[in-house]
């Protein structure tokens, strides 16, 4: 694809597919000097929102802004929704998170301060374990769900997700009844409470 001249242009190319929100890496990586990018925030095309993450000012506002911001916070690599923000993101169970759940690599470390609105969590993710949700990286339905058994969400919501899930087509018949006996104990136990 060619390469526009202008780097207002270059940026709101890279932004238009991420909800309006792009990192100086990547107008970087499009040839855009991060001095532009500067300039282009002090005369107001862009706002900054974390250290190195950016905005379109004009660009409209969507409910899924600040999943990508969180996704695109950690310097040098993309983070995944997960946990009850990939559950609220998938429409799995009544969960409202007061927090966005992001889960980075075993590895990666945390060089400055993590933005009050996000937790962290640290894991090595298959490719299997990672789905595209309206162009948002997420933990599959599946794992979404054992993370959140990981991390005590209650047993109704757990239970509502599996249901959800399958009623949704997120999980099929199986997962969702492997998940129950996995996470829930067996379906006679779970009928009499």
């Amino acid at each position: 694809m060619p390469r526009s001249d202008s780097p207002t242009q270059r940026v709101y190319e890279i932004a238009e597919e991420q909800y309006g929100y792009f990192t100086t890496r990547q107008a970087g990586s499009a040839g855009v000097d991060p001095r532009n990018v500067v300039m282009m925030a002090q005369r107001g095309t862009v706002e900054r929102v974390s250290r190195g993450v950016y905005r379109l000012r004009r660009f409209p506002e969507s409910s899924h802004g600040q999943y990508m911001e969180a996704i695109l916070w950690p310097h040098g690599i993309q983070g995944v929704i997960s946990h009850e923000s990939a559950l609220s993101l998938y429409g799995m169970s009544d969960v409202n998170p007061s927090k966005v759940h992001i889960t980075v690599p075993q590895a990666y470390r945390v060089r400055r301060r993590v933005p009050r609105f996000l937790v962290l969590h640290h894991a090595d993710l298959d490719s299997g374990e990672i789905e595209t949700v309206e162009g948002i990286r997420a933990t599959s339905p599946a794992r979404t769900i054992r993370d959140c058994a990981d991390t005590h969400l209650s047993t109704a919501l757990l239970r509502q997700a599996i249901s959800d899930g399958n009623r949704l087509g997120r999980l099929t018949k199986k997962q969702a009844e492997c998940l129950e006996t996995e996470l829930l104990g067996p379906k006679d136990a779970t009928a009499e409470s």
